[in-house]
C-alpha cells in the first residue's frame, strides 16, 4: 500500500559527487544519515551551512539538494520544496546545466512526496534530458533510475526495463559501488513488479554484495526490504519473515525510525496474510507509535487499516471500523482517489467476512464511485488528446492553405507584371491563374471532406469504449433521453415491457492482483463477446464503468425477464479463460428490473430505475454472488416512498414495500448450484425466510 518510490527511494542520493575539498567530504560523509537518520543529519548540515553557501558553486548545490532531502524525511515538505527551487534557480543563474538538473531531481523528489505524481514525473523526464548533455555520470545514473522508477509508475514497464538496465550498465562505469547499489535495487523491484522473479533474484544478489562491499547498514536494510517484497510475490513467506527481521535488526542499530516504522508495518502485512491477528496488531501499533513520532503521515494510515482489519478479523468489529476509517481520512485527506479505492475495497471485504452486510455494501457503493469517477477521467482524457490531435492536424492544413494561397497571390502579382510587359502572354496568364483557382478549390472541398470524416470518426469512438468496443455510458444516457419505453400487449397477449440488466465481475481484483491487469483486460473482453451472444442484435450493452456492464432489452415478454438473467449468468460462468498457462472462469453477480418500474402510477425515469437495479446488484454480492437479484415491482406503495426504498433497498423489501426474485448462477459446466432443487430462479420471499 506504500507509494512515493521518488521520494522514498532516490531523494537522499543526491551526493555522489565526488568532491576534493574538506566540505565536500563532510557532506559525503553524512550522505547515508541524510536518507536514514535525517534528524541527526540535519544537525551537522545546519552546522555547516554558513561554509557550504559561500563554497563553490557544485559544493553549494549539493549542500541544497542534501538540506532539502533532510527536511522531506523530517516532514518540512514546504522548506524541502523552497530549498529545491533556490537550487533550480541557482542552476539558472551560474547557467550550469548539472546543478539545473540536480535542482529539477530535488523538486521531483519533493513533489512526489507531497502526492504529486504527475508533477513529479514530468520533472524526473526534464532532469534526465539535462543529465544527459552533460559530462557528470553520477548525475546521469541517478536522473536515468528517476526517470525509469516515474515510467513504472505510469505502468509503461518496456520503456522503465529499458531505462533501469542503462543506469546499471551507466554505473559500472563508476568506481563508487553506490549508484551501482541503487541501480541494482530499483531493477530488482521491476522484475518484481513485472514477475520476473528469477531476473529479480539475480540482480538483488549482486545489488547485496554492492551494499556489503560498502559497508552500509542502511542500503543493506533496503535490499532486504527489496528481498521481502521478492519473497512475498513468489510465495516464498519463510524467507520474506526473516528478510524483514534481519531488516529489522539492522534499522534498530542504526536508530533509523522511518525505515523501523517501514519495517514493522511490512512485517504486520505479512502476518495479516497469515491471519496471526495478535502480532498483526503488535507490530502495526509499534509502527504506528514511530511513525507518529516522526511525523510519517503514509505509515501511521496504512498501520492504521492494518489494525483495523486486524481487529476485525478477531471480531471486535467496531474497533476495527474505527481503525480502519481512521487510515482511510490520510487517502481522503491527500485526494489519493486510486489508494482509497483499493482501500474501501479491502474494507468491504472485511466487512462483508464480519458479517456486517449494510456496511459493505455502503464501501462497495464509495469505491464504485471512485472507480466510475476514474474511468470517467480516463474517458475525458482520451477525448481531449483526441480533440486536441485533431484541432491541431487542422491548423497544420490551414497553415498550408495560406501558405497556398500567399503563393497564388505571388503567382498574380507577376503575372500582372508580365502582362504589362509582354501582351501577347496574356491569355496564357489568365489560363494559369484559372488552373490555380480550380486546383485550390479542389484542394479545399477535399479538405472539407476529410473534415467530415474525421468528425463523424470522432463521434464513434466518443460513443464506443476502446477495450470491448461497446458502448459507453454517455451513449447510454443520450439514448435515454430520447427514448420512450411503455408497457403493451404482445400478439400471443402476453405484458412486453422493457428490461434493464446491471453485472459486476466476481472477485475482480483478485483476478488483476493474481495473473495481472491484462488477464483483467481478456476478462472483460471475454464477457463483452458472451453478452453480445447470449443478447439479440437489437439490445444495447454497454461498458458501465470499470468491471460493470449494463444492458437495456427494449422489448421483452415480462415472464421472460427471469429467464435472460439466467442466460448471463451461465453464459459467463461457462466460459474458460486461458492466461498464460493457467485456466480459470469467471461469474458475475446481476441486479435487473423490468423498465419501466411504476410505482403509483407514476413510471420512474430511467436514472432511478438503473439505481434501484443497481442497489439489486449489490444485495447479490452481499448474499454470495453469482447470482441475480431482481426487482418485479412495488406493494403497499401508499404505506412508503420511493426515498425510503433507494434509501434501503433491502429493509422495503422485508417490510413488503418491494416484491423481489433471485436468480441462482450454475457451476461453470453448467448445473445448478448445490441446493438449489432443479430451478435455479428462487422466489427471493421463500428464500429468505427460510433461512431466518
Amino acid at each position: 500500500m506504500r507509494m512515493l518510490a521518488l521520494a522514498c527511494i532516490l531523494s537522499p542520493v543526491l551526493a555522489w559527487g565526488q568532491g576534493t575539498s574538506v566540505l565536500d567530504a563532510g557532506i559525503a560523509e553524512i550522505r547515508d544519515q541524510v536518507r536514514y537518520v535525517p534528524e541527526k543529519a540535519l544537525v551537522q548540515l545546519q552546522k555547516m551551512e554558513s561554509a557550504a553557501r559561500s563554497a563553490p558553486p557544485a559544493t553549494k548545490a549539493e549542500f541544497l539538494a542534501q538540506l532539502s532531502s533532510a527536511r522531506v524525511k523530517l516532514g518540512q515538505k514546504d522548506i524541502a520544496l523552497q530549498l529545491a527551487e533556490e537550487l533550480i534557480a541557482f542552476g539558472r543563474a551560474q547557467g550550469n546545466t548539472s546543478i539545473l538538473a540536480k535542482g529539477l531531481l530535488t523538486k521531483a523528489y519533493t513533489v512526489s512526496a507531497m502526492t504529486d505524481a504527475k508533477s513529479a514525473h514530468e520533472l524526473a523526464f526534464e532532469a534526465e534530458k539535462l543529465a544527459n548533455q552533460t559530462q557528470d555520470i553520477p548525475l546521469r545514473v541517478q536522473a536515468t533510475i528517476t526517470s525509469g522508477q516515474s515510467y513504472a509508475e505510469q505502468g509503461n514497464f518496456p520503456v522503465a526495463l529499458l531505462k533501469l538496465q542503462t543506469a546499471v550498465e551507466t554505473a559500472r562505469q563508476l568506481d563508487d559501488l553506490l549508484p551501482l547499489a541503487s541501480a541494482l535495487n530499483a531493477l530488482a523491484s521491476l522484475y518484481d513488479r513485472m514477475k520476473e522473479y528469477d531476473k529479480g533474484w539475480a540482480v538483488l544478489e549482486e545489488a547485496v554484495q554492492a551494499a556489503e562491499k560498502l559497508n552500509s547498514p542502511g542500503r543493506i536494510a533496503q535490499a532486504r526490504q527489496t528481498e521481502y517484497v521478492l519473497a512475498m510475490d513468489s510465495e516464498q513467506p519463510r524467507r520474506a519473515l526473516a528478510a524483514l527481521q534481519s531488516a529489522l535488526e539492522v534499522a534498530r542499530k542504526m536508530g533509523a525510525k522511518g525505515l523501523i516504522a517501514d519495517t514493522l508495518v511490512n512485517m504486520s502485512d505479512n502476518y495479516l496474510k497469515e491471519r496471526d491477528y495478535q502480532r498483526v496488531v503488535r507490530y502495526a501499533s509499534e509502527s504506528l507509535a514511530v511513525a507518529r513520532e516522526i511525523g510519517d503521515a503514509t505509515t501511521e494510515a496504512v498501520a492504521l487499516i492494518n489494525i483495523g482489519q486486524a481487529y476485525m478479523g478477531m471480531g471486535k468489529t467496531a474497533e476495527g471500523k474505527k481503525n480502519f476509517e481512521a487510515g482511510m481520512a490520510f487517502y481522503e485527506k491527500t485526494n489519493n482517489k486510486p489508494e482509497l479505492q483499493a482501500v474501501l475495497l479491502e474494507y468491504g471485504q472485511a466487512l462483508e467476512r464480519a458479517g456486517d452486510f449494510q456496511g459493505a455494501i455502503s464501501a462497495y457503493h464509495r469505491e464504485r464511485d471512485i472507480t466510475s469517477a476514474l474511468f470517467e477521467k480516463q474517458r475525458q482524457k482520451a477525448i481531449w488528446e483526441l480533440q486536441e490531435k485533431y484541432e491541431m492536424e487542422k491548423k497544420q492544413r490551414r497553415i498550408e492553405l495560406l501558405s497556398r494561397e500567399n503563393q497564388v497571390k505571388s503567382a498574380e502579382i507577376d503575372n500582372r507584371r508580365l502582362q504589362q510587359r509582354v501582351w501577347w502572354l496574356l491569355a496564357l496568364v489568365f489560363a494559369l491563374a484559372a488552373t490555380v483557382v480550380g486546383l485550390l478549390y479542389r484542394k479545399v472541398r477535399h479538405a472539407n471532406a476529410q473534415l467530415e470524416v474525421k468528425n463523424l470518426e470522432l463521434k464513434a469512438q466518443s460513443s464506443l469504449d476502446p477495450l470491448t468496443s461497446l458502448y459507453n455510458r454517455r451513449h447510454f444516457q443520450e439514448y435515454m433521453r430520447a427514448h420512450n419505453c411503455v408497457e403493451r400487449r404482445g400478439t400471443g397477449g402476453e405484458d412486453i415491457v422493457g428490461a434493464l440488466f446491471l453485472l459486476d465481475v466476481d472477485h475482480f481484483k483478485h483476478i488483476n492482483d493474481t495473473y495481472g491487469h491484462a488477464a483483467g483486460d481478456i476478462v472483460l473482453k471475454m464477457i463483452a463477446e458472451n453478452l453480445r451472444v447470449a443478447l439479440r442484435e437489437t439490445d444495447m450493452i454497454v461498458r458501465w464503468g470499470g468491471e460493470e456492464f449494463l444492458a437495456f432489452l427494449p422489448a421483452i415478454p415480462r415472464n421472460g425477464v427471469d429467464e435472460v438473467a439466467r442466460r448471463i449468468l451461465t453464459t459467463i460462468s461457462s466460459q474458460q479463460i486461458e492466461y498464460q498457462n493457467h485456466t480459470f472462469s469467471v461469474n458475475v453477480s446481476v441486479g435487473f428490473a423490468p423498465f419501466p418500474l411504476i410505482p403509483a402510477d407514476t413510471p420512474l425515469p430511467w436514472e432511478r430505475a438503473v439505481n434501484l437495479v443497481d442497489m439489486a446488484l449489490y444485495l447479490a454480492k452481499a448474499h454470495g454472488r453469482n447470482r441475480a437479484y431482481g426487482v418485479r415491482g412495488f406493494d403497499n406503495f401508499k404505506d412508503t416512498s420511493m426515498e425510503a426504498i433507494e434509501q434501503d433497498l433491502e429493509r422495503a423489501w422485508r417490510a413488503g414495500f418491494v416484491d423481489l426474485s433471485v436468480v441462482l448462477g450454475g457451476t461453470p459446466d453448467g448445473t445448478p448450484p448445490a441446493g438449489a432443487h432443479g430451478s435455479n430462479v428462487v422466489p427471493l420471499k421463500s428464500a429468505f425466510k427460510a433461512g431466518n
